[in-house]
């Protein structure tokens, strides 16, 4: 297997499936099941969720809310959405820990990185609530503080398009997807992949990117088996 370990990025609005806001159960119980098929081939997964589908910090702000207080409600977004990825796992029979970066010693682990990396050695998926713990970070820099902690091979991030284009597929119609490109290039041609603290983290300590398709039923055991699924982002 290419991956022997993986963090996997999913965004908050993913859990919504074609509702307008919460989680949709179905989704929920597709991804358990992606989940569970790479998990039993023996690859360690560990997860980071965004909170979108609920709360997002930057839209209360522009609200007027104050942007700290409405990034520690997006942070409680997340655990929530890490507690139901958490049950449905468990429902699929797959041993679960949800770690958080803040204390909520009630439903989560504190975020300890030798406990996290215990964990996967023994089997367990680990999901990774809270964010950072800090304001004005997001959920992608999140994943890729934690995919470098507990020295992940790949950061996999699954959205609802296919890979990386030129320009959003969803609009442009002329768009082409990229099958490799690199970080430098990414940034020449100011292309979204994830905000700029997180790539830039990436880049610097050479963790490699896919951006996939998460939706696409079978998706995550192509890529954890090695196929060319999606756009992958490295040197």
């Amino acid at each position: 297997m290419p991956y022997k370990r993986i963090l996997l990025k999913l965004s908050g609005e993913a859990l919504m499936g074609d509702q307008q806001y919460g989680i949709d159960p179905g989704r929920l119980e597709t991804y358990a099941e992606e989940i569970k098929a790479v998990v039993n081939q023996g690859t360690e997964v560990a997860i980071v969720i965004g909170g979108g589908n609920i709360f997002r910090g930057v839209a209360g702000a522009s609200r007027g809310m104050d942007r700290v207080q409405g990034d520690h409600m997006g942070m409680l977004a997340t655990i929530i959405n890490g507690l139901a990825l958490q049950s449905a796992l468990e429902d699929k029979g797959v041993d679960t820990r949800l770690q958080s970066a803040i204390k909520i010693n009630e439903v989560a682990e504190p975020f300890i990185r030798r406990r996290a990396m215990r964990h996967l050695e023994k089997g367990r998926v680990v999901i990774f609530g809270g964010g950072t713990g800090n304001p004005y970070f997001t959920t992608d820099s999140a994943a890729v503080l934690r995919a470098i902690e507990i020295e992940a091979d790949v950061i996999l991030k699954g959205t609802r398009v296919d890979g990386i284009y030129t320009s959003d597929p969803e609009k442009d119609k002329t768009a082409t997807k990229f099958d490799t490109i690199s970080f430098a290039e990414v940034l020449r041609k100011g292309l979204k992949v994830m905000d700029t603290t997180a790539f830039t983290l990436s880049q610097e300590n050479e963790l490699p990117i896919v951006v996939f398709d998460m939706n696409k039923k079978g998706n995550l055991m192509k890529i954890v088996s090695g196929e060319n699924i999606g756009t992958v982002v490295n040197l």
